[in-house]
């Protein structure tokens, strides 16, 4: 029979675990420095014991209700920074702090950053970023962030499909139709994209959004050149390098995101196609450099911070008997990357 809750200890987990007190510790909190088997078999006794970590001492180590946890994909992504500046804004209005935390598009570094956020014991965690396809990827998460929610826990999240909570929802699908469909009004046939891994679900979003705008055109999406790379600025200039060595007849290159965009405005000037004249370029979400580049990026405006705002203002709602969704919506911001398509 597990001892009455009130009674337990630290010291009881680490005794039945076969650990030291420091080992336990450190295990249901998340932290590095215990093999994975054994802070596995941790937090298995730690429920089978019904253990509840000592709030009073959880303060004292630093960890608070009054604390924010936010778990983005990549802190240096201005998408993500200026979700994270949202946040910071809407909790600076009611007094709390933000603890940020980088996966790394990792879903097991994910998992480790949601236990040791639970572990501190903050009273919201929002996570920002795309989920993934399989949804068994996220499952360990989902499981750790029900218990969460079921003890009390607020969570939020931004671009997630399959973990059952509020939720903030980037205009994917449209946004990418939407840009797709410019191209195309411009004259554009011979399109390429340049995506992030196949596994997330907001580059499958986004595809089906170029697939839609080129099937409503009367074209075939079946032969639609997707280059699959890291989701990032070197992912971009390695995605451009590909499409100019296989695709070279292509005139227009939609990246689904911004930091992918810079990379293949990058890889085009460094082997001298003038952008829009040969090659037009689009992005999508619309960061603040975009205007600023040369030339500047037409692309899909995601709010950006507001986007940070709505999920921190969601978490602090009383929890609905059902997940709530809001959508961004979207606009197409052209600029001086996008041009007709070159005459044959």
């Amino acid at each position: 029979m597990p001892r009455p809750r009130s009674r337990l200890r630290l010291a009881d987990v680490a005794e039945r675990a076969g650990v030291s007190l420091t080992t336990a510790s450190r295990a249901l909190a998340g932290r590095d420095g215990v093999r994975e088997e054994v802070a596995e078999r941790v937090r298995r006794i730690s429920q089978e014991l019904g253990y509840v970590a000592n709030p009073h001492a959880r303060t004292l180590a630093g960890g608070t209700a009054s604390t924010v946890g936010l778990i983005v994909h990549q802190i240096d992504d201005p998408y993500f920074s200026e979700i994270a500046g949202g946040v910071i804004q809407r909790a600076g209005e009611q007094n709390l702090i933000v603890q940020i935390c980088h996966s790394g598009r990792d879903p097991q570094n994910e998992l480790r950053q949601v236990r040791h956020l639970i572990a501190q014991r903050v009273g919201v965690v929002i996570i920002a970023g795309s989920g993934y396809v399989d949804p068994r990827m996220e499952a360990e998460s989902k499981a750790e962030l029900s218990a969460f929610q079921n003890s009390g826990g607020r969570l939020t999240v931004i671009g997630r499909h399959f973990l059952g909570a509020d939720a903030v929802r980037p205009d994917n699908k449209a946004g990418a139709e939407t840009v797709t469909g410019h191209l195309l009004s411009l004259g554009h046939r011979r399109i390429a994209v340049a995506a992030g891994d196949a596994r997330l679900s907001t580059v499958a979003d986004r595809l089906a959004g170029v697939a839609a705008a080129l099937e409503r055109a009367g074209l075939p999406a079946a032969g639609l050149p997707v280059v699959h790379t890291d989701f990032t600025r070197g992912g971009g200039r390695d995605a451009a390098e590909r499409i100019l060595r296989d695709h070279p007849d292509t005139t227009a290159i939609v990246a689904l995101n911004d930091a992918m965009a810079i990379g293949v405005l990058s890889a085009l000037r460094e082997h001298g196609v003038p952008v829009p004249h040969r090659m037009s370029v689009a992005g999508f979400n619309d960061i603040s450099i975009a205007a600023d580049l040369a030339p500047g990026l037409t692309t899909v405006r995601l709010p950006l911070a507001e986007m940070g705002r709505q999920a921190l203002c969601l978490a602090l709602m009383p929890r609905a008997s059902r997940p709530r969704r809001k959508s961004t919506g979207h606009a197409l911001v052209v600029r001086d990357s996008t041009g007709p398509a070159p005459s044959v």
